[in-house]
């Protein structure tokens, strides 16, 4: 594949990810992703659905049903990166980044408090 599509919130889902989600095609979806990134391939930061979402039940033909609360996610995301929506670059260098400005700060809840999966970051 070539440059993959990240939704600068899932930066953070990725992070946390243990075999666990929406449903089982989204599980398997997600983790296929989170291989394929390990290889550190380029990424373009998106603020709209993305390769995650292709197999998640809240994507209605490409529009998220929460797409308020997700965006606002995602904006957070960006701009805690010095990010802007539509960069390319390695999956490591936005990895490292959500790590040491986000998760090692310990700014997640703040970005993302309220998601459905918080209790298991």
């Amino acid at each position: 594949m070539g440059v993959y599509r990240i939704r600068a919130h899932h930066g953070m889902c990725l992070a946390y990810f243990i075999g666990k989600g929406y449903s089982e095609k989204f599980i398997k979806n997600m983790d296929r992703m989170k291989r394929e990134l390990e290889n550190n391939p380029e990424v373009c930061i998106v603020d709209e659905a993305d390769d995650i979402c292709s197999h998640c039940p809240n994507n209605v033909s490409g529009v998220c049903t929460s797409m308020n609360k997700v965006a606002d996610y995602d904006h957070q995301v960006l701009a805690l990166c010095g990010l802007e929506t539509g960069v390319e670059l390695k999956w490591e260098e936005f990895e490292g980044m959500v790590k040491d400005r986000i998760l090692e700060k310990g700014k997640r809840k703040t970005v993302c408090g309220d998601c459905q999966w918080n209790d298991m970051c």
